[in-house]
């Protein structure tokens, strides 16, 4: 019998002899003494069912939630349903203060940092895009043209690969110390979501937002295997044509069953900004719309699941490594905000979502064969009109309005040089153009300086550090600019970082700010807190305060296989994981 159902119904027999003495009023003594016999047998059988495992756990499931700020299952815990985020508090291992400790809080660098253990600093992956020196052009976390799409023409920036992650991931190290016996596989909407925790060793695949398939490229395979074209022909995106993302419960059960409708909030796709939401079958975007409802973490779960099955993981030998990323709390937080009537019901439909992977992962493997994690790549900020409903004096920044604007002009105008100096923002970096720099007087570190000062004179700008200072060491070692040097690299990382105030709304790839209603990417603690869970294998239930980072988990799990932390590891092993 697997754990999980086993100790539900221990549990419920457990009430049932709870409930029966303590209606015995009077009588002999001897029934109660029998049912406290009873109960611990049933106690101590459950306990033999967790700790009668394999050495090692059959499989790692490593799930990421894209944006669950650290307070989020908290927040609604009373109205959780069993077997998902209650199971993960209850059961398992809950760290409830976990910080990411570097200062670009992007979904590319979260998933990089979590399975590598370590920052960006050392994994290469420093933004969301950075300026390539050597190929002179900006490029895309995971892009490489030398590995197109499966079954698609090369196309010029569209080829996909890990190939810019500088370390190991855990699940390249758990492959390369059994010569590639274990296997390790990795599921999101995003293609980021999906390569950077697969690492360089594992098969990756991503959602298809132009057809409502999983998609991969030639660095994992020459063409699709069996079972992913007949999941991809039963076409699973299409039975959502046409249906409503309505709410689960009533609206006055919700904490924001108030605040359905509020001026920030972004109608996208033509969802439009109150529940119902209607998904439109016969729109060029619809099967992009999906993305922005609980209904595209359904569709991420299916493939995992076909997956998990058809791959038969956790049926060998060795240890298998499953990694999958929902996106949907990412994609509804900033178009709703996270404190909306939007993102509380998707919270309790991620619980629902885990509940139902973990009883699947039961009824195939076994939790108790299973070592589970749960974190997020970052945590996310309030939208700049909410705080101000709230009395905060914040507002909206554009990236394009500091660079062709403020730093361009007062470049000019303070050392009589061409704004040309400047030649991009890609966040968080102002990048320089050091050609141009070399027809001036001035070295670059004057132009860096220049331009840090400049920048700061923006009210919502409130640091700026250069390229230089953190070479040299030249700066206060505070804790947002220590999360700043976390960040840097020699190779990647621009000519000037440049943070905006607590609960400023500052971005770079739009012209205005207008089209989405939050935004994360800043070093301050919304940002940077996220959940941590272990459970299953005999994890114990615990609920831990002390302060750790998520950079922990890959060098926990490396103890916990006995195999060597990835290569760029700075993480401390998580003691109550790891303990007898």
């Amino acid at each position: 019998m697997k754990y999980y159902s086993f100790v539900k119904e221990a549990r419920a027999e457990q009430k049932s002899q709870i409930d029966m003495s303590a209606s015995l009023k009077t009588g002999p003594i001897k029934p109660i003494i029998c049912c406290f016999v009873f109960l611990s047998l049933l106690t101590s059988m459950a306990f033999a069912q967790v700790t009668e495992k394999s050495e090692k756990p059959k499989l790692i499931l490593q799930i990421t939630i894209d944006q669950m700020r650290g307070d989020f299952p908290m927040r609604y815990k009373d109205r959780l349903g069993e077997g998902g985020f209650r199971y993960l508090m209850e059961q398992g291992t809950h760290y409830i203060n976990a910080h990411f400790q570097h200062a670009d809080t992007e979904t590319p660098i979260g998933h990089a940092a979590l399975f590598t253990g370590t920052y960006p600093a050392h994994n290469g992956i420093v933004a969301g895009n950075w300026f390539d020196k050597d190929k002179g052009k900006v490029i895309y976390n995971c892009e490489d043209d030398r590995y197109p799409m499966i079954g698609k023409e090369p196309a010029k920036g569209k080829g996909r690969a890990p190939t810019n992650l500088l370390s190991s991931t855990i699940g390249d190290e758990l492959i390369i110390s059994n010569n590639s016996q274990s296997r390790m596989f990795s599921v999101s909407i995003k293609d980021r979501g999906a390569i950077l925790p697969g690492g360089h060793t594992g098969k990756a695949f991503w959602y298809s937002k132009s057809n409502g398939s999983f998609e991969s490229s030639t660095y994992y395979y020459e063409d699709y295997p069996d079972w992913v074209k007949h999941w991809n022909d039963n076409k699973l995106a299409d039975k959502y044509k046409d249906t409503k993302w309505e709410l689960l419960d009533d609206a006055s059960t919700y904490v924001f069953g108030k605040d359905d409708d509020r001026p920030f909030e972004i109608d996208m796709f033509g969802l439009g900004t109150t529940f119902p939401h209607q998904v439109k079958g016969d729109s060029k975007y619809f099967y992009a719309s999906l993305i922005a409802t609980p209904f595209g973490d359904e569709i991420t779960a299916d493939f995992a699941k076909t997956l998990i099955k058809e791959e038969k993981l956790g049926k060998g030998e060795y240890t298998d490594f499953m990694a999958i990323s929902f996106s949907v709390t990412d994609y509804i937080g900033h178009v709703f905000g996270p404190s909306s009537l939007e993102a509380e019901d998707n919270v309790l439909r991620v619980d629902r979502l885990l509940a139902d992977l973990f009883k699947f992962i039961d009824e195939q493997i076994g939790l108790d064969q299973t070592l589970i994690i749960v974190s997020a790549d970052h945590g996310m900020c309030e939208a700049p009109e909410y705080m101000q409903g709230l009395g905060f004096e914040v507002g909206r920044l554009t990236s394009e309005t500091i660079v062709k604007g403020t730093i361009k002009n007062g470049i000019e105008e303070r050392l009589g040089i061409s704004g040309d100096v400047i030649r991009l923002y890609e966040h968080p970096y102002v990048y320089l153009n050091e050609e141009e720099i070399k027809k001036t007087k001035y070295s670059i570190a004057e132009v860096e300086s220049a331009v840090a000062e400049e920048i700061i004179k923006t009210k919502g700008i409130i640091g700026a550090v250069t390229r230089t200072d953190l070479i040299k060491g030249s700066f206060a070692p505070t804790e947002v600019n220590m999360s700043i040097l976390n960040n840097f690299h020699l190779k990647r990382s621009g000519h000037v970082h440049v943070v905006a105030d607590q609960f400023w709304y500052f971005y770079y790839q739009m012209e205005t700010t207008t089209d989405i209603a939050a935004i994360h990417c800043s070093p301050w603690t919304y940002d940077t807190y996220v959940p941590l869970f272990f459970a299953g294998h005999g994890i114990s239930s615990q609920r831990i305060t002390r302060p750790v980072t998520p950079y922990d988990i890959a060098i926990t799990i490396a103890n916990y296989l006995e195999i060597k932390p990835p290569s760029g590891s700075i993480g401390v092993p998580l003691v109550e994981v790891l303990k007898e």
